[in-house]
């Protein structure tokens, strides 16, 4: 089996100690850097299974490397984990609506860690995890799998891999409510209340992107969400 390398992007010595010492007990790859550009310049070269990055750091700063790795459509689909301080909160909502993936709040125990970083590789690439449906249409909301596209009236959106994810499983099975617990499989798994709270944010966010069409997505009250069946 191939190993899996991952890169960390931390500026506390101590920090990405930690983090790659317990990954290497796992049998990854690690490779550390401690800025936001030389950790981009790796994070390029290396094009690995996973990123693990800080938020706070010198010059580059761990959004902007997290937005461009997003928007470079070699290295999108590779899952981001923002490693995060608690007080951080707008940072995390930020984060998550430019397409981090997930969030390990620190302090962080090695055990949550871990499942974070599996559950993140667990899901794979985009392109791997789409149903197989290859063009999805509600009304003038046009779904496109093979070109990771969503159209609006012709007019195409930028949605992060998330909130494709999230629109084309929702949109698959039109009329179906999903519990926030089924999305958590396109978010990865760990603190529930957490993941859960991660899932209202796309959902939020997506709404905001379709603009007009946000009543495409229902709120079913105490259950989860569902795309309209018309």
């Amino acid at each position: 089996m191939r190993q899996r390398t991952i890169v960390v992007v931390e500026d506390e010595k101590n920090i990405s100690e930690v983090i790659a010492y317990n990954l290497k007990r796992e049998g990854y790859k690690v490779i550390c850097s401690a800025s936001g550009e030389d950790g981009l310049k790796l994070i390029k070269s290396e094009q690995p299974d996973a990123v693990l990055l800080d938020l706070m750091l010198p010059g580059l700063d761990g959004l902007e490397v997290c937005r461009r790795i997003k928007s470079d459509p070699v290295l999108r689909d590779i899952p981001v984990l923002m490693v995060t301080a608690k007080g951080e909160e707008s940072d995390i909502v930020l984060g998550l609506g430019i397409g981090a993936d997930d969030y390990i709040p620190k302090p962080f125990s090695p055990r949550e860690l871990i499942a974070r970083v599996k559950a993140a590789l667990r899901r794979g690439p985009l392109r791997e995890s789409l149903e197989v449906e290859k063009r999805l249409e509600h009304g003038d909301v046009v779904i496109n799998s093979v070109r990771h596209e969503v159209t609006v009236g012709g007019t195409p959106l930028e949605l992060t891999p998330m909130e494709f994810r999230l629109l084309h499983r929702l949109a698959s099975d039109p009329g179906r409510v999903y519990s926030r617990e089924e999305l958590l499989e396109l978010a990865g798994s760990g603190d529930a209340l957490v993941l859960e709270r991660n899932i209202d944010v796309h959902i939020k966010s997506l709404r905001k992107k379709l603009g007009d069409k946000r009543d495409l997505i229902e709120t079913v009250r105490g259950v989860g969400y569902r795309v309209k069946d018309t």
